[in-house]
């Protein structure tokens, strides 16, 4: 698959939230992010753009994927890819993205029943440093770090 990468421009919003919209219902069915869309917009405004490097991938002018990075402390937020283009080499090239504007580690949060996502970070060198709880889903989470 053939795709870039490029910073995010605020005209990229909608297609942002669409995507992460769409990609976390087919990760986690049983949860409605439709409902949730209109916190995840504000979060997106007020918490993400403003404090974090963000990372597009597009393929023919299309948003495929993102990944935003605090750029005060490397805390990884998000990454999101299209579920059509999972296994495709997006991630990988979002995560290196990642690497880059914070090259002196990552810390992340992953759904303990995310395996998928689990095996991704395990496999790109984070380990487990701690577990918590998702204030917003309730749901138990990994903390993850990556150390060059």
């Amino acid at each position: 698959m053939s795709f870039a990468l490029r910073e995010y421009a605020p005209a990229d919003e909608t297609a942002a939230i669409d995507l992460w919209q769409r990609t976390w219902q087919q990760a986690y069915p049983d949860i409605d992010f439709a409902a949730r869309r209109e916190w995840w917009t504000r979060r997106w405004r007020d918490d993400l753009v403003p404090r974090a490097a963000i990372i597009v991938a597009e393929t023919s002018g299309r948003l495929i994927g993102f990944v935003t990075v605090a750029t005060d402390n490397g805390y990884l937020d998000q990454i999101v890819v299209a579920p059509e283009s999972w296994s495709s080499g997006v991630a990988e090239a979002l995560l290196e993205e990642a690497k880059r504007l914070s090259p002196a580690g990552l810390t992340l949060h992953v759904n303990e029943d995310n395996m998928r996502a689990l095996r991704f970070y395990r496999k790109h060198g984070f380990v487990v440093a701690g577990s918590d709880v998702n204030p917003n889903s309730g749901r138990p989470v990994y903390e993850m770090r990556w150390r060059p």
